[in-house]
């Protein structure tokens, strides 16, 4: 028998252990604690100073972060407090790196309505802000967005209602109106795409006239304005000479016609134009060759298509072996030189602050990854500067303030390891920039690592995918599987936490779902990105005959094939173009998928066309053909259950699309549900309506698929 003081011991002992936390117990996967890892985008450096700047969303609220050297701590500049589905972005530095302007809200629509997802009766704004480093509240400038900087730090120009508006920086000792915005440019067309002159003397701009385009040159002293050679062609891209007086552009011809959702491997050459500012007066500093490369692809993310590069060089992007790498020619005119030589492509590219070197990541020897790589803009071999089971991508190369050499700042991922900002320097380890903020409760050592699997589609074409396995599957066990799709369809999904929103959440997603028990297959099908031109424009895609669903087939009957898949309940999500390939795959294949969700797919593409082309016409055997191409003319096939997802503030796919398809499928008495988000646009900007959307699938397929 124990004595009452040993027994009170005993029991304070029991209650202790109770209380500890239970080392080694993983965090429990929920869509929750997924969404709520913070999630960087739009890493920016500054002009003069080291410093960094970029964007975090964390579980939907939105705000500014920067970190400056000697130690790089990252801290939150604006204090934004709600997942109220605001945007925040269009980044940009003044000279003095002192203080941001940033954009906040969403674009307007045709209509001149700016996106509301939360209903507000007040409505909503797309506004230009700054915000001091030194403390102090965010100030508005004005109603507007796509701001430049002018390079002598008095003031910003933006655009409002298409036209360009020039907003003066107050100094503290001025008040009244000098800080009113006043209008500069108001052109026929619209403006897009300001760039200042480096010496801040000069605007150029793009006016787009519908069937062709002007780049123009505003004179901000004499309030003139120059067209830039003028033709029938569509001109982009402006891209200033460090000493102001030149101009180089993008000129796409008007013979090229550029078709969405349909191939376009090969058209009339485009060409990049170098103006004389003074004049207007072009010429021609290079052109594609005919064939492979001929139509401009605009899949580089960077500051320009076209990047004004040190001894004179101008550094683009061009498919000419039929993979996107970067070339550079003599701004004076001359041959190509390639730069990124073999079968990857090319995606984020930065230049480095003295324009010698350009830093980028790319798919080279990994192709379902990004790495860091970089290379001078004359040329010579390119050199390696991350590699290994993660992802990388928006690399900064700076000059460190500290002085341990550069550093060089990027975003990255792994497969359990979400998204976030990093550093490097003086050769030294890669630092967060802002530890501590994915949040405790966030299942890092639960998910799984998604392995890579290439299977042949349906007509035999070699198709790569990521499959996710449940945690703890025993042999012998089989499970119920699910086909996932990208949107785009210009995307490639990745074995990792993904670069772009919508897709770092569809990876959430797919580990959520093999959390409860579903074998999950990723396809990146043809139409994607990351495999070269003749992958990404494959015949009779889209619109000119669906040639994906090969694809979708293949999917399907690959997952079918594996013991640990019941064969009977397969199902296929997507969103986009994706929620189109799901919608496809189950008025074409409801044998073989037993269930689908579709987000905001498109379903005829003679609707889905015109959203963005309100003018397409096509011929009746391009009609006929886009039709049958559609989920819409295969639905008398359609027996499986669908649950179908939509915003109706949608500006990429018409909510028509699932008013039409849901009010079909009533018809044929085809089980359908719903769940319609009022006022969310295409790419839901509230986190609150991807856990809706997230949840009322994962609880969809465990009714329909039997988890």
């Amino acid at each position: 028998m124990l004595c009452k003081r040993a027994r009170r011991v005993l029991v304070f002992a029991v209650v202790l252990i109770a209380c500890l936390p239970r080392v080694g117990r993983p965090a429990a996967v929920t869509l929750e604690a997924l969404l709520a890892a913070p999630f960087p985008s739009e890493l920016l450096a500054s002009p003069t100073g080291g410093k960094l700047a970029w964007v975090q969303n964390a579980g939907g609220v939105r705000n500014l972060w920067v970190a400056e050297p000697p130690g790089y701590k990252g801290r939150q500049v604006t204090r934004y407090t709600l997942d109220d589905g605001q945007q925040l972005g269009g980044l940009e530095w003044t000279p003095d790196a002192k203080s941001l302007i940033y954009v906040r809200g969403g674009g307007a629509n045709r209509q001149g309505d700016v996106p509301n997802p939360t209903s507000d009766p007040a409505g909503a704004e797309q506004a230009v802000w700054r915000i001091q480093l030194d403390g102090g509240e965010p100030k508005k400038i004005a109603e507007g967005h796509g701001a430049a900087v002018s390079p002598k730090g008095d003031g910003v120009a933006f655009l409002s209602h298409g036209k360009a508006l020039w907003a003066p920086f107050a100094t503290k000792e001025e008040k009244g109106s000098k800080d009113k915005p006043v209008p500069w440019l108001s052109v026929r067309g619209g403006a897009r795409q300001l760039r200042f002159s480096p010496d801040g003397s000069k605007l150029a701009f793009v006016s787009d006239r519908g069937d062709h385009g002007f780049v123009g040159v505003y004179d901000v002293a004499a309030k003139s304005l120059r067209w830039m050679a003028p033709s029938v062609d569509s001109d982009a891209d402006p891209a200033w000479s460090p000493d102001s007086k030149r101009l180089a552009f993008l000129r796409n011809p008007a013979a090229s016609k550029v078709t969405l959702f349909h191939p376009n491997a090969s058209g009339e050459p485009w060409s990049i134009l170098v103006a004389d500012v003074a004049t207007g007066q072009a010429k021609t500093a290079w052109k594609a060759d005919p064939g492979p490369g001929s139509v401009f692809d605009d899949e580089l993310v960077a500051a320009n298509q076209i990047l004004w590069g040190a001894e004179d060089r101008l550094v683009f992007p061009w498919e000419k072996d039929g993979w996107l790498h970067l070339y550079s020619v003599p701004a004076a005119g001359g041959s190509a030189t390639l730069l990124t030589p073999g079968d990857f492509e090319v995606e984020f590219v930065n230049l480095t602050p003295d324009r010698r070197q350009l830093v980028f990541n790319s798919n080279q020897d990994d192709i379902d990854r990004r790495h860091l790589w970089k290379v001078d803009v004359s040329g010579g071999r390119p050199v390696q500067l991350t590699k290994g089971p993660g992802i990388e991508w928006l690399p900064v190369l700076l000059g460190d303030q500290s002085g341990d050499g550069k550093a060089l700042a990027y975003l990255s991922s792994g497969a359990k390891r979400p998204a976030e900002a990093v550093i490097q320097v003086g050769g030294g380890g890669a630092q967060p920039l802002a530890a501590g903020t994915v949040p405790p409760g966030f299942p890092e050592g639960s998910l799984v690592e998604p392995q890579p699997v290439i299977f042949s589609a349906s007509d035999g074409l070699r198709i790569h995918g990521q499959l996710f396995l449940p945690p703890g599957a025993k042999a012998g066990e089989k499970h119920p599987a699910l086909v996932f799709f990208h949107g785009g369809s210009h995307r490639q999904m990745l074995l990792g936490w993904h670069y772009i929103g919508y897709y770092n959440n569809a990876y959430a997603m797919n580990q959520y779902l093999a959390s409860r028990g579903y074998v999950v297959l990723a396809v990146n099908y043809r139409s994607g990105t990351g495999y070269g031109l003749n992958f990404r424009e494959a015949p009779a895609q889209g619109a000119t005959g669906a040639s994906e669903f090969n694809d979708v087939l293949g999917a399907g009957l690959y997952l079918r094939s594996r013991g640990d898949v019941d064969p009977d309940r397969i199902g296929l999500w997507g969103g986009s173009y994706g929620g189109y390939l799901t919608a496809l795959g189950l008025a074409r294949a409801s044998n073989l998928f037993a269930a689908g969700v579709d987000l905001h797919g498109v379903h005829n593409w003679n609707v889905g066309i015109r959203t963005f082309i309100p003018g397409y016409s096509p011929k009746p055997d391009e009609e006929r053909l886009a039709f049958e191409s559609s989920p819409m003319a295969w639905l008398d096939g359609w027996k499986s259950p669908v649950l179908v997802i939509h915003g109706d503030d949608d500006r990429n796919v018409s909510f028509s699309e699932t008013v039409d398809l849901v009010e079909a499928l009533r018809e044929r008495h085809v089980e359908v549900e719903q769940l319609i988000l009022p006022d969310e646009i295409h790419g839901f900007l509230r986190t609150a309506s991807w856990l809706a959307a997230y949840h009322a699938a994962a609880d969809f397929f465990d009714r329909k698929l039997g988890k």
